[in-house]
């Protein structure tokens, strides 16, 4: 996001009601509960450490797809932020 420090806040914004811990509860499909279990063993974690670690993992790497498509609505729509700022 370079060249366009104002839309900076547009785009870095996080919006959160969670101020505390959220506890989450999923339900797997048995087979993907086995593997989260076999991995979790292999690496000497507990389910919930590694299923926690898998979304940290996953909400830090922003996907590249997502962020060009977001550059490109961006830079598609500059003049109308501009005015709009």
């Amino acid at each position: 996001m370079s060249g366009q420090p104002w839309l900076h806040p547009l785009v870095g914004r996080q919006a959160s009601r969670y101020s505390s811990p959220m506890k989450v509860a999923i339900e797997l499909p048995a087979g993907q509960a086995a593997q989260l279990e076999t991995e979790a063993k292999r690496l000497g974690v507990s389910i919930e450490d590694l299923a926690r670690a898998a979304v940290t993992d996953l909400l830090a790497a922003p996907d590249a797809a997502f962020q060009a498509a977001a550059q490109r609505v961006l830079a598609q729509n500059l003049e109308l932020y501009r005015r709009l700022a």
